[in-house]
């Protein structure tokens, strides 16, 4: 997951809103109610989301942007579409640069000799062969070392030692995360040989987090860089405080780098009676060191899942639902960027979009972007959605990173935030797998995504 995360705090609450409040705000018909509910009942009944992702991280597992296992993850996505009964299935192709790993290590060689557990940052480059051997100097947050002077650090490894805040809706990321991002810049201005942050996450166990160290990720970072585990940054912080001297760390990280690699994005659709878009996902592929399945499998699952919903209800839908496996979001969203390039002269066909990118927590509230005059749809949409405990939110949704391209030009979005309390301990790491999804909760975002879906598709109008 590639995120400014969650852009602010709260703003006013829907239902708050004058334009909401009015009395003449749109309303469901009876039927269209009745459906909404039955498809609620349905999702909270329904285990196909987890059929897909049991399938998605067993036969195919880790997925790398670029790689070939992401590759094998997008023939997965067209049989399964295929199988489930989606139309018009195909893969999107484009090119991309591509990062892979291929091996990493960290010790401190005095005064205290023990190993360190490290993750490399996606789109480090690779230390000398045989590594790096170096004084390590800690500073306590980003600004710190954003504030501390250009000399004095040339040939040194710089650590970088800022924690990540616990929160619901996931916005300790924001803060915490623009050290992996900007850690190795600061370290080549200041002439230090690489970096080392304590994982942007809120565990304590031994499993570091990774993630891109450049925004974009069009190229690779001006230092080596890698995160700590939070215990083993601990322990360094310790080491140096402990120390009567310098204390002197080897970093081995080795990598590798392809210009030129092919990726794509998995589209299949259940055709509606216009050709107007309700475009919703996740991203296909995810980190190596994990089978991602909160980060972003859960996302595929439950939006296929609830697309299927409705497509077993008698007839079509109005509004066609397409349904995109993003590729290559982790490594620069390069999917969301290519979707929203092949598709710019269709896009006032958009008539919405949505994704699911943040695991695989219940959904807790709900959140538009829609123009003005159409913020009154969002009333009738919430309060459906009340009945699964989903509470009215802002007209500030977020959307996703891969509908970001085709947001900022001018498609309306919704977020069906989902609760991120433990998202942060799992994301990125060799621990985010299956076993960690709850089937009950996967349930209950399938049966809100499926109402959300179907609404947006009968409702008269658009979003803009």
């Amino acid at each position: 997951m590639i995120r400014t995360i969650f852009a602010g705090a709260f703003a006013v609450l829907h239902l708050s809103s004058p334009a909401l409040a009015q009395e003449n705000a749109p309303a469901l018909t009876p039927k269209q109610t009745e459906t909404v509910d039955r498809l609620i009942d349905a999702g909270l009944e329904n285990d196909l989301a987890w059929e897909v992702l049991e399938s998605l991280t067993t036969e195919v597992g880790p997925r790398l942007g670029g790689s070939a296992a992401e590759a094998r993850a997008r023939d997965w996505g067209v049989a399964k579409l295929k199988s489930l009964g989606f139309k018009n299935v195909r893969i999107e192709t484009f090119e991309m640069p591509a990062w892979s790993r291929v091996s990493e290590a960290a010790e401190i060689v005095s005064p205290f000799p023990q190993p360190l557990t490290i993750a490399a940052l996606g789109h480090s480059p690779s230390t000398p062969e045989g590594g790096i051997e170096a004084e390590v100097v800690r500073f306590r947050t980003l600004p710190e070392l954003q504030a501390a002077p250009m000399e004095g650090l040339a040939g040194k490894i710089i650590f970088i030692d800022e924690p990540m805040a616990r929160t619901q809706d996931g916005s300790g990321y924001r803060t915490a995360v623009a050290k992996r991002g900007l850690g190795a810049v600061e370290a080549a201005k200041r002439g230090a040989v690489a970096v080392l942050i304590r994982s942007a996450g809120t565990d304590n166990h031994r499993t570091p987090h990774t993630g891109g160290m450049v925004s974009g990720g069009a190229s690779l970072a001006p230092r080596p860089g890698a995160a700590l585990s939070n215990p083993d940054a601990d322990q360094l912080a310790r080491a140096i405080k402990r120390a009567d001297g310098p204390v002197t760390l080897r970093l081995n990280i080795q990598t590798e780098w392809v210009q030129n690699a092919v990726s794509g994005n998995v589209i299949g659709e259940i055709p509606g009676k216009t050709d107007e878009l309700i475009v919703i996902g996740g991203h296909l592929d995810s980190w190596d060191n994990g089978t991602g399945a909160i980060d972003d499998g859960a996302g595929i699952a439950i939006t296929t899942a609830a697309a299927k919903l409705i497509d077993d209800l008698p007839g079509k839908p109005t509004r066609t639902i397409r349904v995109v496996m993003w590729g290559a979001e982790e490594v620069g969203i390069y999917g969301g960027k290519a979707y929203a390039e092949q598709h710019k002269d269709k896009l006032d066909k958009h008539i919405v979009a949505a994704e699911s990118d943040f695991g695989a927590g219940e959904i807790w509230r709900f959140d538009t972007r829609f123009g003005e005059a159409s913020q009154p749809k969002a009333k009738p949409m919430a309060n459906a959605l009340r009945r699964l405990a989903i509470t009215p939110g802002t007209n500030q949704a977020f959307g996703g990173a891969d509908i970001g391209p085709i947001m900022r030009a001018g498609v309306p979005a919704v977020t069906l935030y989902q609760s991120g309390w433990d998202y942060f301990d799992l994301h990125h790491t060799p621990d985010d797998t299956l076993d960690k999804v709850d089937p009950e909760k996967l349930r209950q975002n399938v049966a809100a995504w499926a109402a959300f879906v179907y609404m947006a598709s009968e409702m008269e109008g658009d979003f803009r």
